[in-house]
């Protein structure tokens, strides 16, 4: 039987020495440190191929990464194949079973729904689903609605969220995130987010990690960084912040197609740490 996380207190997160290269010998993380708290409600920014999802599957224990860097609630998540950790990514709309003809309902009773009534009855409230949807006729947006239903309905301990805000539209995703918001105070679980999308988020997240070219750049609490707004542009503190670190990512980064014997192939150094290992899930 599978560890579970200690279900009295919300668990914490900690990431010591983390470096993961992938089979084909390019690096994916390098020398990676965080330290996230309980009932901590965290951003993961960074630019495309900055690390976010590799980091968040080796948390989740779909990867494997190597022994005593990861700790989840005191547990290794690949090794002890934790319950109480939920992790959702875009992959699931592609499932080709999503688009076929079956009904919300079943699919929420198939996932715990007859179990968790109120969890259940209140996810459908706040994303919006109508239960009589058959799911190869709705739209992306929509099974999106439904796969955030079905993977929230059993109470979780860690949530890892991948971009998976990305289809819904404004009032859905506002509405989610306060759900979100409301979770982490009224239970003990906490939360790492990756997104790029920062509508509605400047009251959203307890801290930030800033990941670039594979590495922890900067994190810490929100209140302990740098927050400033402009005026000029309109952009929220929160926006401001990450706009400027993606302009730095982008000039440390610099040209995609480099000539050959030009500086710097940052991500590309074999040999450091990690087993390009996964666990499949489907």
């Amino acid at each position: 039987m599978a560890p579970f996380i200690d279900q009295t207190k919300a668990p914490s997160i900690s990431v010591t020495d983390l470096s993961y290269t992938f089979q084909d010998r390019t690096t994916g993380l390098y020398n990676i440190h965080l330290s996230l708290p309980p009932r901590s409600r965290t951003l993961l920014i960074g630019a495309n191929g900055a690390g976010k999802t590799t980091l968040l599957r080796l948390l989740s224990g779909k990867r494997l990464a190597p022994s005593n860097t990861i700790s989840v609630g005191g547990l290794d998540p690949f090794k002890d194949g934790l319950e109480g950790v939920t992790y959702l990514g875009l992959e699931w709309v592609l499932n080709p079973i999503v688009r076929t003809d079956i009904g919300v309902r079943e699919l929420l009773k198939s996932v715990g729904g007859e179990f968790y009534v109120e969890r259940k009855e209140e996810l459908v409230q706040v994303l919006d689903i109508d239960l009589d949807w058959r799911m190869h006729a709705v739209s992306d947006g929509e099974r999106r609605r439904v796969q955030l239903a079905m993977g929230l309905i059993r109470p979780w301990r860690i949530l890892l969220l991948d971009e998976i805000t990305v289809d819904l539209d404004l009032l859905s995703r506002s509405n989610f995130l306060a759900f979100l918001k409301k979770e982490t105070e009224t239970r003990e679980c906490t939360i790492v987010y990756a997104t790029h999308i920062l509508d509605n988020l400047a009251d959203w997240p307890s801290h930030l990690v800033h990941m670039g070219l594979g590495k922890v750049k900067q994190w810490g609490k929100v209140e302990e960084l740098q927050l400033e707004g402009d005026s000029k542009t309109g952009n929220s503190k929160l926006g401001e912040l990450v706009l400027g670190w993606l302009k730095e990512d982008l000039e440390e980064r610099g040209p995609r197609n480099r000539t050959e014997g030009s500086e710097g192939k940052a991500y590309t150094s074999p040999g450091v740490g990690g087993y390009g290992l996964e666990k499949r899930t489907f």
